[in-house]
């Protein structure tokens, strides 16, 4: 348990430069403080006690706005920045070191039962807003864009974007445990959107171009 706590410590201290002391971190955010609901919630749900376990949650959800059922299973490292309006579903799994911000949904799309919520892996980032909904893995350094809704699997060292999510950059350039937990940046994500309305810009160009040097070719043949 203090294990688990002081990994979360770190993690808060590491990635958000608005830490200043480690009293501030352990008394006055939200996102630890549902982890640490979930971790005595999540080893009673282990035992069967689910009762006690999910009113441990109910009482979590209401002091921090965090909802976290406590099946789902939370890896060492994570952080919930600011965490308004998060939810985590009973099977979902996150992995090591995940950042994870404000209106992050991680749910399922009916109900099935069985695995039914995603898998996220190590030192992956869930910007605000997205919703990783089904029963699929999000690989190990991955990157979802802010308001993307993924709803298939994301090969490791991928970056998402999108309504749906679609994979904009393959093999994020990661050297080290350091540099991964400092990659935080939501902005310069590429615009899938914007990328292929610029490429149709450039053949409309192209086309009129064309179309103007066979306009003016005919009219010096037929003077």
């Amino acid at each position: 348990m203090f294990k688990h706590l002081k990994a979360d410590v770190r993690a808060v201290r590491e990635r958000d430069p608005a830490a200043k002391s480690l009293p501030e971190v352990l008394f006055c955010y939200p996102g630890l403080h549902a982890i640490m609901f979930h971790r005595v919630s999540h080893w009673l749900y282990e035992r069967k006690l689910f009762f006690i376990a999910r009113f441990i949650s109910t009482i979590a959800r209401f002091l921090t706005a965090i909802d976290i059922h406590p099946g789902a299973k939370i890896g060492e490292g994570v952080f919930i920045d600011h965490g308004i309006g998060v939810v985590i579903g009973e099977t979902a799994e996150v992995g090591n070191d995940v950042t994870i911000y404000q209106g992050v949904t991680l749910g399922g799309t009916g109900k099935d039962t069985g695995k039914r919520h995603p898998t996220i892996g190590n030192n992956v980032m869930v910007s605000s807003g997205a919703k990783v909904l089904g029963p699929f893995k999000v690989g190990d350094n991955s990157k979802i864009g802010a308001g993307s809704v993924v709803l298939k699997e994301v090969p490791p060292n991928c970056t998402v974007v999108g309504v749906p999510g679609r994979i904009v950059v393959k093999e994020n350039k990661i050297s080290s445990l350091e540099e991964r937990c400092i990659d935080l940046d939501q902005i310069k994500l590429p615009d899938p959107v914007a990328q292929e309305l610029e490429s149709l810009r450039k053949r409309i160009v192209e086309l009129e171009n064309r179309v103007y040097n066979l306009i003016g070719r005919d009219n010096n043949e037929v003077l």
